[in-house]
């Protein structure tokens, strides 16, 4: 009877999350956006270069890195041109091309706004027009890189909102361009709207389709950048892109994963995650977050909350972040501590509370593993 009444509490709580409680919102439901990329039925029929070109649903991110190690720079050039939407978008294809290729993608797009992924010298490592849109833009050079940073955002993120003017800090490409100035030089930050995030805060932030759709492509995503002969990256989840980064945790090659405002990450602590990764986890005192039941039940809400010391995270602080989106502001012990974490050391409060933080849960062995990296 106890067990029971505890499952009707969890159901009560989860629900909340649906019908507005805690300050969420109602949201539509979206349509997640899966496949190949635009152009991909003009791509498999090509024998231009007297071969089959690689698939971009069944060639693994490395087959597409070993393809295009073989092709000379006139033939790679060639395949820009006639197949911008998918070189663009095709993980473990060289990122100089990537740019190149979707430069030519957006060149349609004529004069744009200075926050437009189709302004000139944006380095556009993809770019999906289909649905809402969906972009990821490289700050740094990415190429000669020692680190490489990747920011997951979370609800109401695409092409149109993913950089806005005079709201800097609340957008993907604010956030990374932040990141990158504060981690310094050697490091290249990637902003990746990769996914068809929720709109609102309503049953699809509160359910994880979204997010199991999201997981895949990260996870190729990062996939491609290691075939690339890039480093694993640290990657950085945002809000629901933490729901994200948890689906995608046992898969995704990465150094370490850092999650701010989560909702959770559909694991019971960091040792479910399944990953080598160090983890890392900030929740503001102002984060209206926070109200968010840290529940899962009948599909609904995304388990414990990452920054609960039970979970197992090594710590971020952020006494000083305001609300939602104020990890990523100039001058916050936030800011500081993540800019550490992307260039590979550890944040100075956290240091000394790593190894018991490490210890708090069965992924223990697995966070100290990570920090060694």
């Amino acid at each position: 009877m106890r067990r029971y009444a505890r499952s009707l509490v969890a159901f009560a709580l989860a629900t909340s999350v649906v019908t507005g409680t805690a300050g969420w919102v109602s949201g539509d439901a979206q349509q997640a956006l899966t496949g190949p990329p635009p152009g991909t039925a003009s791509w498999r029929a090509d024998r231009t270069l007297g071969q089959e070109l690689p698939d971009p649903v069944r060639s693994s991110a490395a087959d597409v890195a070993g393809f295009f190690a073989r092709l000379g720079e006139r033939d790679r050039r060639l395949l820009a041109v006639r197949h911008p939407s998918v070189v663009g978008n095709l993980d473990g294809a060289p990122v100089e091309l990537r740019y190149r290729a979707n430069a030519l993608a957006l060149s349609t797009a004529g004069t744009s706004p200075s926050s437009s992924p189709a302004a000139t010298g944006r380095q556009i490592l993809a770019f999906d027009p289909r649905g809402r849109g969906q972009v990821a833009e490289v700050f740094g050079d990415l190429r000669s890189a020692r680190r490489v940073a990747v920011v997951v955002p979370g609800s109401d993120i695409d092409a149109g909102t993913f950089d806005r003017d005079g709201d800097a800090y609340d957008t993907p490409a604010g956030m990374a361009r932040a990141l990158h100035a504060a981690a310094g030089p050697g490091t290249a930050v990637v902003a990746w709207a990769g996914y068809t995030t929720p709109v609102g805060v309503g049953i699809d932030a509160a359910t994880g389709r979204l997010a199991e759709a999201g997981a895949e492509r990260l996870t190729r995503f990062a996939e491609g950048l290691t075939a690339d002969g890039l480093p694993e990256p640290a990657v950085f989840c945002h809000s629901y892109g933490s729901v994200v980064c948890g689906l995608a945790a046992p898969r995704m090659p990465a150094t370490d994963l850092v999650v701010l405002g989560s909702p959770g990450m559909r694991a019971a602590d960091v040792g479910a995650l399944r990953t080598e990764a160090r983890v890392w986890a900030a929740k503001a005192a102002t984060d209206w977050i926070d109200h968010v039941p840290s529940v899962r039940f009948a599909g609904l809400g995304h388990g414990p909350d990452p920054s609960d010391p039970v979970f197992g995270a090594r710590p971020v602080p952020a006494d000083d972040a305001r609300g939602h989106t104020g990890y990523f502001v100039p001058g916050t012990d936030s800011l500081r501590a993540l800019a550490a974490i992307a260039r590979g050391s550890a944040p100075a409060a956290a240091a000394g509370s790593a190894g018991v933080t490490a210890g708090a849960s069965a992924g223990g062995a697995r966070v100290a593993t990570g920090a060694a990296r």
